[in-house]
């Protein structure tokens, strides 16, 4: 994961284009990504938009838990080469099936859908919801990305989910990592404020690493 995270970067710091980016998540999302898939019902998983893997190795860490599989579709065939090197080198191999295509083609024919990470090109969205949507388990989850910074496009979509009354819709904002100040050197207790007066209310969770505790806290905003 760390290798993917340095090229992800150095795309972005050297200009690269964005046709050829890797254009991943970032860290804290895909750690968020895991956590919900670890939480959805007995089903099909899904990621629509491969590119070299970075997210579907955080959802295979949850599939590997869960004793399931998860199927991910890239149309581009550079994506698919570099991610099958990233399955294979990883051990991943026994969780993922990679298939190159147009994930729209393929949904068409499945069913028991529990959960689905999307985050492709964001045209196709409103193609993929309509796809997965009535394909879905009770109880299951449709993850997609950039709802936010790609509001332009997405908030049709968007209001479109907020009001479908076969599911219960939310958008969420995935904070990134903070140190406590100085609490690498000390023990005992430590505080940090978060200011969420740019944040709506809804649940949050929070990462809490210290040595070899790890803790993930769900919170609640209300305003």
């Amino acid at each position: 994961m760390v290798y993917l995270e340095e090229i992800d970067r150095r795309d972005r710091d050297d200009g690269t284009s964005r046709a050829n980016r890797l254009r991943q998540v970032p860290p804290q999302t895909g750690r968020f990504i895991a956590l919900l898939a670890a939480m959805a019902p007995e089903g099909n998983y899904f990621e629509i938009g491969t590119s070299a893997g970075y997210s579907t190795l955080w959802l295979g860490l949850a599939c590997r838990q869960l004793g399931r599989r998860i199927t991910t579709y890239e149309i581009l065939s550079e994506k698919v080469r570099l991610a099958r090197e990233t399955f294979a080198q990883t051990g991943f191999d026994d969780v993922v099936q990679l298939v190159q295509g147009d994930a729209r083609e393929h949904l068409k024919g499945v069913s028991g859908i529990s959960f689905c990470f999307l985050d492709a090109e964001k045209e196709i969205y409103k193609d993929c919801y309509d796809l997965i949507v009535p394909r879905m388990v009770s109880g299951g989850l449709l993850v997609a990305d950039n709802a936010i910074n790609h509001r332009d496009t997405l908030q049709p979509l968007v209001d479109e989910a907020l009001t479908d009354p076969r599911v219960d819709a939310e958008v969420r904002v995935v904070l990134k990592s903070e140190a406590l100040p100085g609490a690498a050197d000390a023990t005992g207790y430590h505080q940090l404020k978060w200011d969420a007066s740019s944040y709506s209310s809804g649940a949050y969770f929070v990462k809490m690493i210290s040595g070899d505790f790890t803790r993930t806290q769900k919170v609640m905003l209300v305003k």
